[in-house]
């Protein structure tokens, strides 16, 4: 089976969609996805659906969202002339839960997170080419929100949350690497949008700060600290970071700082490669 929550929610087996159209069976499959492979509790499944209001038919109810979506992989299997496999050996009963099994399909989260990690390490090794490269290929894989087509509950929202956050990250890596590939200019018109999208994101800023600076706009890299600053103080109460600082008075001197130690937040980072 294969599985895209990167976007719209899809599942399919051997290239047919299993995919319901029902907003209930739509979050129990992708409550399952997201967790392919690994048993997901009735309890979990019931939270998802009905919050901490379940009705007293729950179990009941979501036996037959579950049958549903057994009637769509055994339509899927037969279409695809696979004997010997069940719907019920994919989407598994077991103890206390359910099982979807992708039988090595490919999911795309995992995809993501394979390739993001591996431009991490590319990072950390100072191959910044490499490190650029796996982590566009990771970012690639994103068609759009998680999970953008399905209401999420409870459970769906924390993972959509650590997905998207995940995402980030991945964003702000490639950027790193980007800059210290000297790709400045490049960068200006994405960095526009994402300090606009991410107001209060010190490390985006921070980014953008050294690639209008190293563009030769250095007026508008320190303008770029007084919005963030105002945002700050006016929404939080709070000062940007002492790594931020250092490289608004870096730019403000044109004078770049030393190189920061390998493991130092972001922001550090990128004050140490301000020039």
């Amino acid at each position: 089976m294969d599985i895209e929550v990167l976007g719209a929610l899809s599942a399919s087996e051997h290239g047919i969609s299993i995919t319901p159209t029902a907003p209930k069976p739509r979050q129990v499959l992708a409550l399952l996805a997201l967790h392919a492979d690994r048993v997901v509790q009735v309890s979990s499944l019931i939270e998802e659906l009905w919050d901490d209001e379940p009705p007293r038919s729950a179990r009941t109810t979501l036996q037959t969202y579950v049958l549903q979506l057994r009637e769509l992989i055994g339509e899927a299997l037969a279409g695809a002339g696979e004997g010997g496999v069940t719907a019920k050996d994919i989407l598994v009963t077991l103890p206390g839960g359910y099982r979807l099994n992708t039988r090595g399909g490919r999911v795309d989260f995992r995809e993501f997170e394979r390739q993001a990690g591996a431009g991490y390490r590319a990072l950390d090794g100072d191959d910044h080419a490499t490190a650029a490269r796996r982590l566009r290929e990771a970012l690639s894989l994103w068609t759009g929100s998680a999970l953008a087509d399905v209401t999420a509950g409870s459970r769906i929202g924390l993972e959509v949350q650590r997905l998207e956050e995940s995402r980030l990250c991945a964003l702000d890596q490639r950027i790193e690497a980007d800059l210290r590939l000297g790709r400045h200019r490049e960068l200006l018109s994405e960095l526009t949008v994402l300090v606009n999208r991410h107001r209060m994101h010190e490390s985006l800023h921070g980014q953008f700060m050294v690639a209008l600076h190293r563009s030769g706009r250095r007026g508008e890299a320190l303008s770029v600290y007084q919005r963030l600053r105002t945002t700050l103080v006016r929404e939080l109460g709070l000062e940007p970071s002492a790594a931020l600082g250092r490289l608004q008075r870096s730019i403000l001197m044109a004078h770049p700082e030393a190189p920061a130690a390998r493991g130092a937040e972001a922001a550090g980072q990128v004050a140490a490669r301000a020039g």
